[in-house]
């Protein structure tokens, strides 16, 4: 149930540890900290965000190849290839950058299920003004 409540707070871009503060100020832009309990959202690691990267590209490429794979079943047997050219380049543009924020979060998630926070993850009172 814990890996479930993690993955529901990520997919609604909240910190997974509390499921408060919201873990993006802005769309492209993860908070070093959780504005509510101080969770520090990079684990401290300057490549922590690596996995995330590998599921951006999992995401992205999957909700093209299910888009293009539902067009050519709809439209079969003369599939629209020009509009399939175009719209797919539209697709593999747009949905890294949709899929971004949910990415870090959802790996977040998947690392507090694999390795629960510690006492170091969490900030004092008086850093979690610079979240």
């Amino acid at each position: 149930m814990r890996a479930v409540r993690y993955l529901a707070r990520a997919l609604r871009l909240r910190c997974p540890h509390c499921g408060r503060g919201r873990a993006t100020s802005r769309w492209l832009v993860v908070r070093r900290r959780c504005p509510a309990c101080g969770f520090r959202l990079d684990r401290g690691e300057s490549d922590y965000f690596l996995g995330a990267i590998m599921f951006n590209m999992i995401a992205a490429e999957t909700i093209f190849a299910v888009g293009l794979l539902g067009v050519v079943w709809l439209t079969w047997p003369q599939p629209p290839w020009n509009a399939m050219l175009w719209g797919g380049a539209a697709v593999m543009i747009a949905a890294p950058i949709v899929c971004y924020p949910f990415s870090k979060t959802v790996w977040l998630a998947f690392d507090l299920i694999f390795r629960p926070p510690t006492a170091s993850d969490f900030a004092p009172d008086a850093e979690r003004a610079d979240a």
